[in-house]
C-alpha cells in the first residue's frame, strides 16, 4: 500500500511506465520522521511555500521569517508562526476547514535539495507560547505524514545568477541526474525516458 500516490497517479504511473520508479523512490527515499539533515534544512530556512485546499480553492503562499522561525517541535512535527497579514486568510481559513497540507522547503543555490511535506496542520492560539515569538499572532502547529527530499534538478542558482544546467537544450537533450544513475534506478527507468539506454553525462 502506498502513502504518496492514489489512484490518479497510479493511473499516470502505468500509462508513462513510471510506477517501477515511483514505488522505488518511495520505498528509499520517503520518511515519516525527521533526518538530521531534515532538521538543518527547515530551521535555517527563511521561507518555506504552503499549499492548501479545501471547498474547491486551492491556495499556495509564500511564508517567510527569521532563519529558525519554522520550528521542529519532534520526530514528525514542526510549527511556524503566522505574522501579521492581510485579513484574507485564505491559508489558514483553509486549514480551519481542512487541515491537509503540503509544505515545500527550498533553497535556490541549484545544489541543495529540496524537502517536500505533507501533513495535517491546526491553528494554536496560545498567549503563553505566542509571547516568545515575536510578531507571531498565532502558530501553526503540523503532524508531518510524509517527508519526501527531491533532487535540486531545474532549480537555479539565483545567487550567480545561472540557470539549472539541467534545463532542455535547443535540440531537446538534457544532462541526466545524478540519481537516474543509481544502481536501483537506472534499470528500472521508463521505456522512453531519454536517460536510460546512454551514459549519464552529468553537470559539472
Amino acid at each position: 500500500m502506498s502513502h504518496l500516490f492514489h489512484a490518479g497517479n497510479r493511473a499516470l504511473q502505468d500509462r508513462f511506465d513510471g510506477r517501477r520508479v515511483a514505488d522505488t523512490l518511495e520505498a528509499r527515499r520517503r520518511q515519516d520522521h525527521f533526518l538530521p539533515e531534515h532538521v538543518s534544512m527547515i530551521e535555517a530556512a527563511p521561507f518555506f511555500f504552503l499549499a492548501t485546499a479545501a471547498e474547491g480553492a486551492v491556495d499556495c503562499s509564500f511564508k517567510g521569517g527569521p532563519p529558525g522561525f519554522v520550528r521542529v517541535t519532534g520526530p514528525a512535527a514542526l510549527e511556524f508562526p503566522d505574522y501579521d497579514g492581510n485579513s484574507m486568510y485564505l491559508s489558514l481559513g483553509n486549514i480551519a476547514v481542512s487541515p491537509a497540507i503540503g509544505m515545500l522547503f527550498i533553497a535556490f543555490d541549484g545544489r541543495s535539495l529540496r524537502l517536500r511535506l505533507r501533513g495535517h496542520a491546526a491553528l494554536v492560539e496560545d498567549a503563553a507560547r505566542l509571547a516568545g515569538i515575536p510578531g507571531a499572532r498565532r502558530l501553526v502547529s503540523v503532524a508531518v505524514t510524509d517527508i519526501f527530499p527531491n533532487c535540486p534538478r531545474y532549480i537555479p542558482d539565483l545567487g550567480a545568477g545561472e540557470p539549472s544546467a539541467y534545463l532542455p537544450r535547443p535540440d531537446g537533450s538534457q544532462v541526466a541526474p545524478e540519481w537516474k544513475s543509481r544502481d536501483y534506478i537506472r534499470p528500472i527507468l521508463p521505456a522512453d525516458d531519454p536517460h536510460r539506454l546512454v551514459l549519464p553525462e552529468r553537470s559539472p
